[in-house]
């Protein structure tokens, strides 16, 4: 019988030692991907409220240069900035300037929309960036 033979302490130890080691392995890279899908999620949520924002601007009246931010909920902070880029100064007798109103030029604007939160210790944001084309009163005012 002593060609049968069982596994020593030694070996046995070993062996738990390894898959320990190759479970830890495991659960880590699976926190990591879990973290991850969690991440991604959050930048699609910044993304549908950065969307959603961007579609309100203009709607209420006409755009102006304007930097606005506050509370979105759900731990997301939103802002808004608009600055002018140009204005059209139409002179001459051409056929644009006769389509134009007079007391209103056409003004090119640059509008970025921001979605911000923290996760992890960090503060992650989502910026949107777009150009939009609105009015400005004639009188030189802006």
């Amino acid at each position: 019988m002593r060609g049968e033979r069982g596994f020593t302490l030694l070996e046995v130890v070993v062996a738990f030692a390894i898959a320990a080691m190759a479970l830890g392995i495991m659960f880590k890279a699976a926190a990591g991907g879990m973290l991850a899908v969690a991440t991604a999620g959050r930048y699609e949520e910044a993304v549908s409220r950065a969307k959603s924002h961007l579609s309100a601007i203009g709607r209420d009246g006409p755009l102006s240069d304007t930097t606005n931010d506050g509370d979105d909920g759900g731990g997301y902070r939103w802002r808004v900035r608009i600055v002018t880029i140009g204005t059209v100064n139409p002179s001459g007798n051409g056929p644009v300037v006769a389509f134009l109103q007079p007391a209103r030029r056409p003004t090119l604007y640059s509008v970025e929309v921001g979605i911000s939160w923290t996760e992890a210790g960090k503060t992650r944001e989502y910026l949107l960036q777009t150009q939009r084309l609105g009015n400005t009163a004639g009188d030189g005012n802006g």
